[in-house]
């Protein structure tokens, strides 16, 4: 998802669109939140893991 998030940055900022720069960075801050839930052991939507 950081990944996902990572890249649709980079398109909304080259092709200048703002709703790929947006869900963006709203998927980069969602996938940073999963990380640091799932490295801290906390289950995240019934895994012990999240990739």
């Amino acid at each position: 998802m950081i990944v996902l998030g990572i890249i649709l940055l980079v398109i909304g900022f080259v092709a200048n669109i703002a709703i790929l720069w947006t869900i963006g960075i709203i998927l980069v801050a969602i996938g940073a939140v999963l990380w640091i839930l799932g490295s801290l052991g906390h289950a995240v939507r019934g895994r012990r893991h999240y990739w």
